[in-house]
């Protein structure tokens, strides 16, 4: 019989402008291929992978959101309890460059000041018509203390890793009590009641040594 699998389950969110690829993103992480007849999202959409960082399972709800301006009071309801968030840019495009500051602005007032956020500078692939150098992004990303990676949804490349990286400092954050999964609104749930233990060592230390009396 198959062992059930224990895992964490994360909220995501995929913003930014609309035509940066962030369907094709979604779409080339869960089904591992490109989507070619990509549209503009309407509203949302949603998609789910269980994927293992360092040997912890992490089942990743994923929304994506549409970019177009007539549908953020939509989009922007479902900020709220998210863990993690990409942002994405399109590294041919300098107009959802500038658009970042205002995405960031939002997931960080909507979502929680605690959310972890990868930018991804999409469209590695289109180097030639590149609009937006890795420097100069690399430079917001520090600034604005965020990880960063430039991905490619047409070939797969940094695709995984950015969903990956930006599960594994959940699960830091996590381990180090920085983040609670416990408290209300933090889009981390245990999948199972022996992961809990996997949260802030000092606390569950402190809390033994209450229960023995010592």
């Amino acid at each position: 019989m198959k062992e059930t699998l224990k895992y964490f389950l994360f909220k995501f969110l995929v913003i930014g402008n609309a035509g940066t690829g962030k369907s094709c993103l979604l779409h080339q992480f869960i089904e591992k291929k490109f989507k070619d007849d990509s549209n503009h999202t309407i509203g949302v959409e949603f998609g789910s992978k269980i994927i293992n960082v360092g040997g912890k399972y992490v089942k990743l709800q994923i929304w994506d959101t549409a970019g177009q301006e007539r549908f953020r009071s939509v989009t922007r309801s479902y900020y709220r309890g998210a863990a993690g968030a990409l942002l994405v840019y399109d590294i041919t495009s300098r107009e959802t460059y500038n658009a970042l500051t205002n995405w960031l602005t939002d997931a960080r007032m909507l979502a929680s000041q605690n959310i972890v956020i990868i930018l991804c500078g999409n469209k590695k692939d289109l180097d030639a018509d590149r609009e937006v150098t890795f420097l100069e992004a690399s430079r917001f990303a520090q600034e604005n203390e965020l990880m960063f990676l430039e991905t490619s949804a047409l070939t797969g490349e940094n695709v995984e890793e950015a969903f990956v990286q930006c599960a594994r400092k959940i699960l830091n954050k996590i381990e180090s009590g920085e983040l609670d999964p416990e408290r209300m609104g933090s889009g981390i749930q245990y999948g199972d009641a022996a992961l809990r233990q996997l949260r802030s060592p000092r606390r569950a230390q402190a809390q033994s040594a209450q229960e023995c009396g010592c």
